[in-house]
């Protein structure tokens, strides 16, 4: 099972050079790395006989070192590799070379032998660099890895995949694609952000008796199932619906109501007791046909209030628009004071004028909505936003207050004084339109409910990425978020 907490590569350096100045030899944590990844190295392929092992300069190469005298002493057939001179090794790397070839282990130097004897062997093992990587990766080892990578076979990488930054998963030039990760001490949170997950393959932790600290404090959080069991208990016997919470969801200029109709459906799949939505005249007919929904149409922003006024969150932007009807709507609901969910349109006129005073909002911004509120670059801003997804997340906080769902494969959720939060569950089927107007509603539906944003967003996040896994085996091609909200009710149901 995958832990629920991850730290910098800084946090675990500082971790295991404090174990070390405690008594327990460096030496001593490289055998036990490597005893940990021949553990894994079974585990994961227990047909697999000959490993080729590719191995690097520090501490990386060394647990590659000591990981092939133990493949060996376990029978297994191996090839070491070296992709860069040992003659440089030093400290406990160089203890491992020797202590390989003092075992009678031949270690090869890189050359063109090696990419053959990789596609040859039943497992690579990448130890070629470590978390200590911070630009991109260089010659010769880009062809290193670039071979690994062409072997296409199963590779077991230790720590992190090598050329994979170990704090974003930035992607440094180039990357392993491992199989399967064996990490020390502590994960890493570029295992989990942006490329992580896919280069990263199945991830094992070997905390080598020693770990993380209690004290220390992860710079991520992965959202586990323990939330929605502890957050959803069964409804009592005597419910009734004024105390599931009334929602009002406005948007849906002509043209752009299935957005709105999707959010209040959603808002409803997760038990909202009642969802009002505030549309534009020409979308009444589209919306309404989900009998469910209350649905208004009004020019007027006085409409706007007069229902707020019956409601306990609002969510504004699906479909909203850009026009004048979307402008009146977006300051008659930031005039409110209600607890707001802000998406898609929403957003975007949230950043011509930030209002930057606190609020008990939430916002849910895709990387290139989360840009524009951050001022970045029209040209280049999504792609610094992904660049550094954690960074932008903690930008928009601290600039926006409330909570923030930074969507994208791996969504994240932060706010101000707390550990920011990661979703593992999600598919690439649900990169669809009309999935974060899904998202949105039942954000907005949970918050009625539980009357806490960070709760609630959390919670929202992860439920609408459950159902869009549930409905993931039929086929990720062609999923509809509408599906997503229909499954939504599963989900809520602990």
């Amino acid at each position: 099972m995958l832990p629920v907490d991850s730290y910098s590569a800084t946090q675990v350096r500082a971790r295991d050079a404090a174990v070390i100045a405690a008594g327990t030899p460096g030496y001593v944590l490289m055998q036990r790395a490597a005893a940990a990844a021949l553990q894994v190295a079974r585990a994961e392929w227990p047909l697999a006989r000959e490993y080729a092992v590719v191995c690097g300069a520090g501490n990386n190469g060394g647990d590659g070192y000591v990981l092939a005298i133990l493949l060996q002493a376990a029978g297994f057939a191996v090839r070491v590799f070296a992709a860069t001179d040992p003659a440089t090794l030093q400290g406990d790397a160089a203890l491992a070379y020797r202590a390989v070839l003092a075992g009678a282990l031949q270690v090869e130097p890189w050359g063109d032998a090696a990419p053959i004897a990789l596609a040859r062997s039943d497992v690579i093992v990448d130890a070629v660099l470590g978390i200590g990587l911070r630009e991109a990766v260089r010659a010769p080892l880009a062809a290193v890895i670039g071979a690994i990578n062409v072997a296409a076979r199963p590779v077991l990488a230790l720590d992190v995949p090598s050329g994979l930054c170990a704090d974003t998963g930035k992607v440094q030039g180039i990357a392993v694609r491992a199989a399967a990760t064996v990490t020390f001490i502590g994960v890493k949170s570029g295992c989990w952000l942006q490329a992580g997950p896919e280069h990263v393959g199945r991830l094992h932790l070997a905390a080598l008796d020693v770990g993380m600290e209690a004290s220390a404090v992860p710079v991520l959080r992965r959202i586990d199932d323990q939330l929605r069991s502890a957050s959803l208990p069964p409804r009592v016997r005597d419910a009734h619906k004024g105390q599931s919470g009334r929602v009002l969801i406005v948007g849906g200029k002509p043209g752009m109501s299935g957005a709105v109709r999707l959010a209040g459906e959603a808002a409803l799949r997760v038990g909202a007791g009642l969802v009002s939505v505030l549309t534009a005249p020409g979308s009444v007919a589209a919306v309404a046909a989900r009998p469910e929904l209350m649905v208004y149409g009004s020019d007027d922003a006085a409409t706007l209030h007069e229902l707020a006024s019956r409601c306990d969150v609002l969510a504004i932007g699906p479909g909203l628009g850009r026009d004048d009807w979307s402008e009146r709507m977006f300051e008659a609901a930031l005039a409110t004071r209600l607890p707001l969910v802000v998406d898609a349109d929403a957003l975007r006129r949230l950043a011509d004028v930030p209002r930057l005073e606190p609020r008990d909002w939430i916002l849910t911004p895709h990387p290139g909505e989360a840009a524009q509120l951050l001022g970045y670059d029209a040209t280049g801003g999504n792609l610094r936003v992904q660049n550094d997804r954690l960074g932008a997340l903690r930008a928009l906080t601290a600039r926006y207050g409330g909570v923030v769902v930074l969507k994208g494969a791996g969504t994240l959720v932060g706010r101000e004084g707390d550990v920011p939060q990661w979703c593992a569950a999600g598919n690439p089927g649900m990169a669809v339109p009309g999935m974060g107007d899904v998202l949105t509603g039942a954000i907005a539906g949970l918050q009625a409910q539980l009357r806490d944003p960070w709760l609630a967003a959390r919670l929202g996040v992860f439920v609408h990425a459950c159902a869009g896994d549930a409905l993931a085996p039929r086929g990720e091609r062609g999923l509809l978020a509408s599906e997503v909200a229909t499954e939504l009710k599963h989900w809520v149901n602990p």
